[in-house]
């Protein structure tokens, strides 16, 4: 048996902020007490320390298998670990895509050797493979994931047929992106138009419009109450959609949910102007008044997740003009701190991160024993030094395997000191074992 003692930190779970110790018997927490004095195998003063529950990421995309040139299962799960990311749910439009048994059950295989962090991945829907989709196991696979309005990936759902089976089919969450791509083509269109083959970036989010979204996404919403399937949207990015979500229920009793990204928190479409391309996302950040009322629906409980949608493409990849270059970029590495960084500057409070990235997840999927620092509960723990050094965001810190991050030149006091997973120190004062932890997700449905 292998303990670990972690003594004089503050613990933040389920809404209070607390002094205890956390006494860690192989992967479970078994006790939290404001003074434990039992002998361990290792015992960690985390005086000055904020201890939070591992953030559990629902989106990010990690390019294993076909696209690991821009990133892979080992490389963006370390830049996870050290980000205090200690789960992820990885989406299916990989190379093959994830939408067969066999194809998905691969992926698990490839992570079960290489993974730093807990894993698990969706099972991808296209128009033609229902019967592939409803042999998915609910017990150890987080959800299905459908493109409804995506050029990206081949994964295009639009088939109404199709969708309404497959909503209608699974008790499983079914989550979607949602733009309507027929509003897409025709801004895009309009945008050749007027720009001929040099569209500028700052077109982006008129092409890929609030409209485009809120046209998805409420066509979604529509037929999950129609058929009683489990949604959860990804990436909300727009203030319209944020009423098309409730508050006045608990999030258990919830059927329709939804997920907010960081970068929509942090940047608008002023943005463009000096990220360029490094802040081309699906959907489109939008502008300031989106994000303000995003930042609203997130603080009154109409969002219900932060993610990151961690998206790497290379920076050769990145540097085409904007009708080449791909959208999506690095995020898992600086998502905890950059909420805690908006925690400090009084934007949002220290409890409610932890209940958007780390209660809230476990919640929604249903994960086993994760997302809390409880007894009883796998020890996957961030502890965080929320007044550190300023260390500013560069090239040579990004762990990612594409070497950039959208925050480079942004300067964080906030820093992920050490990580705890399934019980192991797997980061300490900075420094990541290569020893490998990572489990596979298991669900209680």
């Amino acid at each position: 048996m292998s303990t670990l003692l972690i003594k004089n930190g503050t613990i933040v779970n389920e809404g209070k902020v607390f002094k205890a110790d956390i006494f860690i018997e192989n992967e479970i927490i078994s006790k939290i007490d404001t003074q434990i004095t039992v002998p361990a195998d290792k015992v960690i003063d985390a005086s000055g320390l904020h201890i939070f529950p591992g953030v559990i990421d629902d989106q990010v995309h990690f390019r294993e298998p076909g696209l690991t040139h821009k990133g892979n299962i080992a490389t963006e799960s370390k830049a996870a670990i050290a980000g205090g990311v200690t789960s992820f749910i990885e989406q299916p439009n990989t190379v093959p895509n994830a939408v067969t048994q066999e194809i998905l059950e691969e992926k698990y295989q490839i992570a079960s050797n290489t993974s730093y962090a807990n894993y698990s991945f969706m099972m991808g829907g296209t128009n033609d493979n229902l019967e592939e989709v409803l042999k998915t196991n609910p017990r150890n696979v987080a959800g299905i994931k459908l493109f409804l309005g995506s050029s990206t990936g081949n994964m295009l759902v639009d088939n109404e047929e199709v969708l309404e089976k497959i909503f209608s089919s699974t008790k499983m969450l079914i989550a979607v992106h949602c733009e309507d791509e027929q509003t897409i083509r025709e801004n895009l269109e309009k945008a050749k138009e007027q720009f001929g083959d040099d569209i500028p970036v700052t077109q982006h989010p008129v092409i890929r419009s609030a409209e485009a979204c809120y046209k998805s996404s409420s066509k979604a919403i529509e037929l999950a109450k129609k058929t009683g399937a489990r949604l959860h949207i990804f990436h909300i990015s727009t203030g319209i959609e944020t009423d098309l979500f409730r508050n006045d229920i608990p999030l258990e009793e919830k059927m329709i949910t939804a997920e907010v990204c960081v970068h929509h928190l942090y940047f608008s479409d002023e943005d463009y102007k000096t990220k360029g391309n490094f802040i081309k996302w699906n959907p489109a950040v939008k502008s300031a008044s989106d994000r303000e009322k995003i930042w609203e629906a997130l603080l009154d409980d109409r969002i219900d997740v932060i993610a990151t949608d961690h998206a790497p493409h290379t920076l050769e990849e990145k540097s085409q003009k904007y009708s080449q270059a791909p959208s999506g970029g690095p995020l898992v590495q600086h998502s905890l701190i950059t909420m805690l960084e908006f925690a400090k500057a009084g934007k949002i409070s220290l409890e409610k991160v932890v209940q958007k990235m780390m209660h809230n997840p476990a919640i929604l999927f249903k994960i086993e024993k994760r997302g809390f620092v409880k007894e009883g509960f796998f020890a996957d723990l961030a502890l965080v030094d929320l007044n550190s050094e300023k260390r500013t965001v560069t090239k040579e810190n990004v762990l990612a395997k594409c070497g950039w991050s959208p925050l480079e030149g942004v300067d964080f006091t906030t820093k992920v000191q050490s990580t705890v997973l399934n019980g192991k120190l797997v980061m300490e004062n900075g420094v990541i074992s290569e020893e490998r932890f990572g489990q596979r997700l298991l669900f209680n449905r």
